[in-house]
């Protein structure tokens, strides 16, 4: 068959997406303080762009701190200054296009609209690919070092890899916020244990595990804590050292002859104790980097309203606000003598006109589509996490009539704040396991929960297998089968029946030995 070039006229159909569009997007996901970057940057190369006058203001009483004694910069008028901004001219469409309501997956972007951006057509991303296999332009060598280990990454790894059980592992992530740079947790956690709606037995048995994380003594209230957790990790806790370390104070005040007396023990004893103590570490989150973490910022605050509903709204700190200046523009527009200049200034007065309308419709899809999370885990807000219901970005998606991309980077990199704490957007979609009777589905993770509420209540006697266990939740309205029953028992690390029974019945012959 020979070969031979052809002209061909094709009809086909794609999703052409404007570079407005496209960057439209991409704000979405973005969180507040890189949003807060993104807009610093088009401050300084757009000069049609400003901020309003309250912000301008405040940012002037910061800037008047600075170094005073160097002059201001005189900003060019007329034809040079246009001569110096049209060095960092870039073509922007003309066309203002930030419909959010139907976008599709980044995918969407590839094919032949992102063909025609090049001669090299889908291979377009290689054109300034040296042979070396990379773009010398855009390399840089300090962004593979190893950023440094904080104790607060280090405690979340560590959640992460021992907590299975959905319920825990939120416990584990808010205590573990709760940590200080020395590794240290409030004294009171009663607070922690109304906010997430949880029993203080689940806190303190969460709290027995962070305790157990390294580094040794982490998650301790109070200094004595933190002291007994290394002791006993050194198998050094005996009931003198837990005396010692009940009177702390006087340990501090030198009182041999009062500690010798509450010990039980010889001034030897006492002096060898209280040297073991000296050389435990007090303060043990502080052995990792004291890099500064940005505290969480919520995007969005949910109250209870006098009406009995829930006020959705967003954090006003969080939105960057910028203007078009009109009066700017009409008189620099004056001063132009060619069509490429006029050409510069239409398209700095589109950039600054499309970014105003993006940041608006973002505040308002974010707004939207928090609003229907609220109302569709109503449940969750008033009688806390155990009440989390089945959700997936569709039926957001749905409901407030956007595409589910969408609603899935607004939901990327976002907080909402309540009364029970900040939790990200992300946090409220969960799984679903049909109802047994037909009625509403139940979320994965309350399904999890109520297996493992099954087999902490079990009995020596009375060990419950998948079987039963799918009996039972399936009396309770729950249509789960019973791999799915042993696929979650294991995964949270609970080990069979016969060898819950074997474990259960060896405690309960340890105990009769004692």
């Amino acid at each position: 068959m020979a070969l031979a070039q052809k002209l061909l006229l094709r009809q086909t159909q794609a999703l052409v997406m404007t570079p407005q569009l496209m960057q439209a997007i991409k704000l979405l996901q973005l969180s507040h303080l890189d949003l807060a970057a993104y807009v610093e940057g088009e401050l300084e190369r757009n000069p049609l762009l400003e901020r309003p006058a309250d912000e301008e203001q405040g940012r002037d009483d910061v800037e008047a701190n600075a170094d005073a004694s160097s002059p201001p910069e005189e900003e060019p008028a007329g034809a040079d200054w246009m001569d110096n901004r049209l060095e960092s001219r870039q073509a922007i469409e003309a066309r203002l296009d930030t419909d959010l309501n139907n976008v599709f997956p980044d995918d969407a972007a590839s094919g032949p609209a992102r063909a025609a951006e090049s001669p090299l057509g889908a291979y377009s991303d290689w054109a300034a690919t040296g042979a070396g296999g990379r773009n010398d332009r855009e390399y840089n060598l300090e962004a593979f070092a190893t950023a440094e280990t904080t104790l607060a990454g280090h405690l979340a790894e560590q959640v992460s890899l021992t907590f299975t059980d959905p319920i825990e592992r939120m416990v584990a992530r808010y205590l573990v916020d709760l940590v200080d740079d020395a590794g240290y947790l409030p004294g009171d956690l009663a607070d922690a244990a109304e906010r997430l709606g949880a029993s203080p037995a689940q806190i303190e048995s969460v709290l027995a595990r962070l305790q157990e994380f390294d580094p040794p003594g982490v998650c301790a209230r109070n200094l004595a804590e933190c002291l007994a957790i290394q002791l006993r990790e050194l198998n050094r806790l005996d009931p003198a050292m837990e005396a010692l370390l009940g009177h702390l104070e006087l340990v501090a005040k030198r009182d041999s002859s009062a500690l010798r007396k509450i010990c039980g023990v010889d001034e030897e004893d006492l002096a060898e104790m209280i040297g073991e103590i000296k050389s435990l570490n007090p303060k043990p989150g502080l052995a990792f980097s004291s890099v500064l973490v940005q505290p969480i910022v919520p995007d969005v605050f949910v109250r209870k309203s006098a009406d009995g509903g829930w006020t959705v709204e967003l954090n006003h700190d969080t939105l960057p606000k910028v203007l078009v200046n009109q009066t700017y523009y009409a008189k620099v527009s004056k001063t132009a003598k060619n069509d490429a200049e006029k050409s510069y200034l239409a398209e700095c007065l589109q950039t600054a006109t499309w970014l105003v309308r993006a940041l608006d419709q973002r505040a308002k899809t974010i707004l939207k589509v928090a609003s229907e999370i609220v109302r569709q885990q109503e449940a969750f807000f008033a009688s806390g996490v155990q009440y989390l219901r089945p959700l997936n970005l569709k039926t957001v998606a749905d409901a407030i009539g956007m595409h589910e991309s969408t609603v899935s980077r607004v939901t990327a990199n976002k907080y909402m704040a309540a009364a029970r704490g900040t939790f990200e957007m992300k946090f409220f979609f969960t799984s679903a396991i049909a109802s047994a009777d037909g009625g509403e589905a139940h979320s994965a993770e309350a399904v999890r929960y109520r297996i493992k509420q099954l087999v902490d209540a079990e009995t020596p006697q009375a060990i419950m297998s998948d079987d039963a266990i799918v009996e039972h939740l399936r009396r309770a309205g729950i249509n789960i089968a019973r791999r799915t029953v042993a696929k979650y028992r294991e995964a949270m690390r609970i080990p069979s029946s016969v060898q819950r029974r074997r474990e259960k019945q060896a405690a309960i012959n340890g105990s009769a030995a004692n």
